[in-house]
């Protein structure tokens, strides 16, 4: 899938299929976020891996806004170091690497973004020192439940030249 086809077309998924992701598949994933750029070249991040079936279902009660993790392939838990002052802008752009490449694969995410940071990083005996940014669920899904199309402000609506309301784009 071509990088544009593959942005324009992510949708956040919520619901998975029982299916194994391919070992190479996952690790090009990981590969994603490992290579992201960051500021300063500072790469204020680190990823902890969950592929164990039971230990993502208990993930399930620290990530309330993503109980789904339950059914998934796999997760990644975005750890960053907030002595970096770029380490929530870096890590995002891991994060959206990540999920782009799995977009490319088939696989679906949705960021989770209300986490019980401080349960869940005892549960996976996390250091102290660096914070969960968030938490990425990977699995198949069922594409016939995507939308054929994505519902979007206009380009007049978002678009500006030259400064704000000062012309459009087309």
């Amino acid at each position: 899938m071509k990088v544009y086809e593959c942005v324009t077309s992510l949708s956040s998924i919520r619901s998975y299929v029982d299916r194994k992701v391919p070992r190479k598949v996952v690790m090009e994933v990981m590969e994603a976020g490992r290579m992201a750029p960051s500021a300063h070249n500072s790469q204020p991040w680190e990823f902890v891996l969950v592929d164990d079936r039971k230990m993502l279902r208990e993930m399930g009660q620290y990530c309330t806004s993503g109980t789904f993790i339950a059914q998934v392939a796999f997760a990644v838990v975005l750890l960053v170091d907030p002595r970096s002052k770029w380490h929530q802008i870096d890590g995002t752009r891991a994060a959206q690497n990540m999920v782009l490449v799995g977009w490319s694969h088939g696989l679906g995410s949705c960021w989770i973004g209300r986490i019980e940071k401080e349960e869940l990083k005892e549960y996976l005996a996390l250091p102290e020192g660096l914070d969960i940014l968030t938490v990425l669920p990977f699995g198949y899904f069922d594409k016939r439940l995507i939308s054929a199309g994505k519902s979007r402000k206009s380009p007049d609506e978002v678009f500006h030249l030259n400064g704000y309301g000062k012309g459009n784009l087309r």
